[in-house]
């Protein structure tokens, strides 16, 4: 279950999208904002570097770099439209409020799209979907083998998350802890403060893969969202269907696995 390959065949589920012209034509009189982009020369992008093999920390060179598979999608719409990618690390509860105040160009942080936050922004097709498990010490493995068994379970999730809903759901509101960052859940169920983390199904599998005393669950937790997507600001389809069209080459090149594969070796996973 460490190995890449294994996880690369068991999670990565990779959307077939339609290829797309690139963005739509900005209405008559108005500014088109793929060229305010390229005029800026700079894509600037929201994420929450707290998620192997997604976003985090890691140091290159002795310098601390935010990398990840969400970050080489960025690079490579940064890189097809010709500009620089910045990147703006904060509390992931926070990342849509800032970008309907426009302090990115979009958001990519192993997001969903669902009702509630298409309310505030707008989404990209998904670019990809996977299972979810929970993250146990490994000595309490053998405690959890259905949903069940998460009844009154003291469960930990990132707040403002869809794992954090399924926190809820299935271990009860008042066992619910719900923090900004996953290092920190993973410190309290390692001090025994927390039985369990809802995570993604690659999340799980990386912190299990780099802590000998943590362990990946399969409960079968039902998938009812519809993939992982990119944020923009509400009504910007130019946008939108230009990151629509990158996708959609990433996804006919086979370069999404590519990125996976190296971020979880960048995570420190196991080949």
């Amino acid at each position: 279950m460490k190995k890449l390959i294994a996880l690369l065949l068991a999670a990565v589920m990779v959307f077939g999208l339609a290829a797309c012209s690139g963005g739509s034509e900005p209405a008559a009189g108005s500014a088109s904002v793929i060229d305010e982009i390229k005029t800026a020369g700079k894509l600037t992008v929201g994420t929450s570097a707290d998620y192997p093999p997604y976003e985090f920390h890691t140091e290159i060179d002795g310098v601390d770099t935010i990398v990840g598979f969400d970050i080489a999608i960025a690079q490579a719409i940064a890189d097809d439209m010709g500009v620089e990618l910045e990147i703006v690390d904060m509390s992931f509860d926070n990342l849509l409020m800032s970008l309907a105040n426009g302090e990115f160009d979009m958001v990519i942080a192993g997001m969903t799209s669902n009702e509630e936050r298409l309310k505030a922004v707008d989404f990209s097709e998904p670019y990809m979907v996977s299972k979810n498990l929970i993250l146990v010490k490994s000595e309490n493995a053998d405690k959890y083998k259905t949903l069940d068994d998460l009844k009154g379970a003291k469960g930990g999730a990132q707040t403002g998350s869809i794992p954090y809903q399924r926190c809820v759901e299935y271990c009860g509101e008042e066992s619910s802890v719900g923090l900004a960052k996953v290092q920190d859940l993973v410190m309290e169920l390692q001090a025994g403060k927390l039985d369990l983390i809802f995570l993604d199904y690659m999340t799980v599998l990386t912190y299990a893969a780099v802590n000998d005393d943590l362990e990946a669950v399969d409960v079968n937790i039902p998938t009812t969202d519809s993939g992982y997507c990119i944020a923009v600001e509400k009504g910007n389809t130019e946008l939108a269907e230009y990151i629509n069209g990158v996708l959609a080459k990433l996804a006919e090149s086979n370069a999404i696995e590519e990125f996976v594969v190296e971020a979880q070796q960048q995570a420190g996973m196991e080949e």
